[in-house]
Parts: structure tokens; sequence; C-alpha cells
């Protein structure tokens, strides 16, 4: 490779949660990243509003809950 590029692969992300998670909780404090908009809970009788909310983008990551 040129340059002295090089290529990782990376399974399942590559994060230190010792860092990762403190840095993601401050952006969200600052209002930078919205996690409340990104993901969403629904229990499992509103399984067809978490599809059809996914289909339409209104959500990144639905959360069924089986209780």
């Amino acid at each position: 490779m040129s340059a002295g590029r090089r290529l990782i692969g990376i399974v399942e992300g590559d994060s230190n949660p010792d860092v990762f998670i403190p840095t993601l909780i401050d952006l969200y404090r600052r209002g930078r990243f919205p996690f409340d908009r990104i993901v969403k809970f629904y229990t499992l009788d509103q399984i067809n509003a978490a599809i059809h909310d996914t289909e339409a983008g209104a959500v990144i990551k639905r959360i069924v809950r089986m209780h």
C-alpha cells in the first residue's frame, strides 16, 4: 500500500468502553448525541409500530421489551 496506509478489519466495534461510554455520555449531556431520538423502546404488542417506525426512518435502534 502506498503512503503508509493500512487496512484494519473490525468486528463488532473496536472501542475501549472505559473511554467510549463516558465520551458518549458527555456528548449526550452537551446535546451532541441524540440518544433519545436514536433509540426507542416498544412493548411486544407494539411490534408492528416498531417495524413501521424503522421503515419510515423514524428510529434507528428499536428495542422490544418482552415483558
